[in-house]
């Protein structure tokens, strides 16, 4: 297996967009009472964490088989290194009350579209 490094040169070197978030898959530790009792307090934080621009995505995720919601959640941040996007992840409520546990991985965006549509008379976006 190559470095990570290695890989990204040559992402980039080949001509892929080789972006570097960072992906925390947060799953529950606790109840699910626990978890509805954190909630405020995790999306209050999650909120600040998009202001100052180091969210980049978030929300739950199913079961394997689609139908259920179990509480486990992703959350993609933009940080320098391992160690800043480790700092965000602990500092959310969630993990700082061992409400939730979460693994922190590297994730290099290199290929996909994303769209916006914007109606400039409706005021309405949507993110496709």
């Amino acid at each position: 297996m190559p470095a990570w490094d290695d890989y990204k040169k040559a992402a980039k070197e080949r001509g892929s967009l080789a972006l570097e978030l960072f992906v925390c898959i947060s799953t529950p530790a606790t109840t699910p009472e626990d978890l509805q009792a954190n909630l405020p307090a995790h999306l209050a934080y999650q909120k600040t964490q998009e202001i100052a621009g180091t969210l980049a995505f978030a929300g739950p995720m199913s079961d394997p088989t689609g139908e259920l919601m179990l509480g486990t959640g992703m959350i993609v941040y933009r940080a320098s290194s391992m160690d800043e996007a480790k700092s965000i992840a602990d500092a959310d409520p969630m993990h700082k009350t061992g409400t939730r546990t979460y693994v922190l991985r590297k994730w290099l965006i290199n290929e996909g579209s994303m769209m916006l549509n914007v109606g400039l008379s409706t005021n309405k976006v949507d993110l496709c």
